[in-house]
């Protein structure tokens, strides 16, 4: 399994963030292909390591080649450009292969 992961700093303004991105990124998000499975989890607060973290999403995908090709896709695309307008400075992408402890 494959996933890519985006870490979001609070925003000033935390309705206003979340009432878009439950709105108008999250439909975007959920028509992007090969896309199997979600998770968001709101942060509450960090126990070590680096402050502000507010919302962590979890994007899984079969594997990295069904990963890349949903990024190629004009699905992905238009939630880039959604996640670049509303999150600008304040999210972390990253990806990475799921393994089980």
């Amino acid at each position: 399994m494959f996933k890519l992961i985006a870490l979001y700093k609070a925003p000033q303004d935390a309705d206003a963030f979340m009432a878009h991105y439950k709105g108008t990124h999250v439909p975007l998000v959920a028509r992007v292909p090969g896309l199997q499975k979600v998770e968001v989890t709101k942060v509450l607060n960090t126990l070590m390591g680096e402050q502000g973290n507010f919302l962590l999403a979890e994007m899984y995908f079969a594997d990295e080649a069904s990963y890349k090709a949903a990024m190629k896709s004009p699905e992905n695309a238009a939630a880039g450009k959604d996640l670049a307008n509303f999150a600008n400075g304040l999210v972390t992408l990253m990806k990475g292969e799921v393994w089980e402890v």
